[in-house]
C-alpha cells in the first residue's frame, strides 16, 4: 500500500518490514523528531472506523516494557494505519530457524520476559490470542517484545466469540472450537518454550481428524525426551503449560513463572562424590546469577520491567548487573 520514500502526513516510508494475515508493517521515519517508527497498515480499510481503532485502543491499555508500545493512531490520504515504536533485532522465530535449540538459560530468560508480557495483559483483561516465536521480537539488547495484538481481544469479549482464530500448531485444543481464555495463552507460551528448547515444533499442524488426539494429549512427546539436556524440572512445567484440559493448565503466566523459579529453588548443585562421580541429587535449573535475573524479572509484574534500572529506569544490557547510568548494582 505503501511504497520505499513515500511521505505519508510527518512520516517517510524506508522499508517494508514484514505482511501478515491482519496487516503489513512498515519501517518509517518521523521527519519531525527524527525518530524511526513502525507503521502497521490494515488489509481492511473500508469497514468500521470504530473497528479500526479496536486494535490501537486495547493496545493503548498495555503499558509495559516487554510489550511493544503503540504511539498513535492516524489516518492520512483515506489510509488508517497504527503508529509503534520500532525494535531493532529479529523475531524468536528467526533466531530458533538460525541456531536450532537455545540453551536453558538463554530459553528461561526469554522465557521470564514473554511471561512478564503475558501476565500484564492477562492483569488487564486482554487476551493474545495468537502468541508464537514469530510475534516475538528480541531487540539487539536482549529484551524482548510481544507483538501484534491484532487477534486479541478484552476477555469479556473473546468469551462470546466462536471465531476461530490463532496459528494451529500454538493452539490451545479449546481454540480450535472458537473458545479461548487466559490458559489459552499459556498454552502459546508452553509450545513457544518447547520449541525454545528443542528446537522443533512438539507436533505437525493438527488436521481436523487430530483434534480428538490433540484433546486428550497423545500428539504431544515430552521435551527432554527430544532435548535430554532440559532439567526434569523444567519439562514438567512446559508439559503443564501444554495440558490439554483446561483446568490441569496454568490459569495465569505469573504461576508459570512461579514454578520457574520453585523449580530452582528447590534443586541444588550436584555434590561430587569420591572419585568425580556425582551424588544423585537434583540438578540446577539455572545459575545463582541467572536466579537474580529471574527474580528481577518477576517483580516486573509489580514494579518495573527487568533489565531497565530499579534506580534511574534507564535500560540496561540483558547480563549488567550494574547501571553504566548511575552505577547502581541490579
Amino acid at each position: 500500500m505503501f511504497f520505499r520514500g513515500q511521505i505519508i502526513g510527518k512520516y517517510k516510508i524506508l522499508s517494508t518490514i514484514g505482511s501478515g494475515g491482519f496487516g503489513t508493517v512498515y519501517l518509517a521515519e518521523d521527519t519531525w523528531i527524527d525518530k524511526k517508527v513502525a507503521l502497521k497498515v490494515p488489509h481492511k480499510q473500508g469497514v468500521d472506523f470504530g473497528e479500526l481503532l479496536r486494535e490501537p485502543r486495547l493496545l493503548a491499555s498495555l503499558n509495559h516494557p516487554n510489550i511493544v508500545t503503540i504511539l498513535t493512531a492516524e489516518k492520512q490520504e483515506n489510509v488508517f494505519f497504527i503508529v509503534m515504536e520500532f525494535v531493532p533485532g529479529e523475531t524468536l522465530e528467526t533466531i530458533i530457524a538460525r541456531e536450532g535449540p537455545l540453551d536453558v538459560t538463554r530459553a528461561l530468560d526469554y522465557t521470564c520476559q514473554i511471561s512478564n508480557a503475558v501476565d500484564h495483559a492477562h492483569r488487564q483483561g486482554v487476551l493474545h490470542r495468537d502468541l508464537r516465536p514469530s510475534n516475538v521480537l528480541v531487540a539487539d539488547s536482549g529484551m524482548l517484545k510481544v507483538a501484534d495484538f491484532g487477534t486479541s481481544r478484552f476477555l469479556e469479549i473473546a468469551a462470546h466469540g466462536t471465531t476461530v482464530i490463532g496459528s494451529p500448531p500454538y493452539m490451545a485444543p479449546e481454540q480450535f472450537h472458537g473458545k479461548a481464555v487466559f490458559a489459552s495463552d499459556i498454552y502459546s507460551l508452553g509450545v513457544t518454550m518447547y520449541q525454545m528448547m528443542t528446537g522443533v515444533l512438539p507436533y505437525d499442524t493438527p488436521s481436523p481428524a487430530d483434534l480428538d488426539r490433540l484433546m486428550k494429549g497423545e500428539l504431544l512427546t515430552a521435551p527432554r525426551l527430544k532435548n535430554p539436556k532440559i532439567p526434569k524440572s523444567i519439562n514438567d512445567i512446559v508439559l503443564k503449560a501444554m495440558a490439554p484440559d483446561i483446568s490441569a493448565r496454568y490459569q495465569r503466566a505469573g504461576e508459570l513463572l512461579d514454578d520457574v523459579l520453585a523449580a530452582r529453588s528447590t534443586s541444588s548443585r550436584r555434590t561430587p562424590r569420591a572419585g568425580g562421580a556425582s551424588a544423585d541429587t537434583p540438578e540446577p535449573v539455572v545459575g545463582d546469577s541467572v536466579q537474580q535475573d529471574i527474580h528481577l524479572r518477576l517483580k516486573a509484574r509489580e514494579a518495573p520491567l527487568p533489565r531497565f534500572c530499579w534506580h534511574c529506569r534507564k535500560p540496561l544490557h540483558a547480563r549488567s548487573d550494574r547501571c553504566p547510568f548511575c552505577g547502581e548494582g541490579q
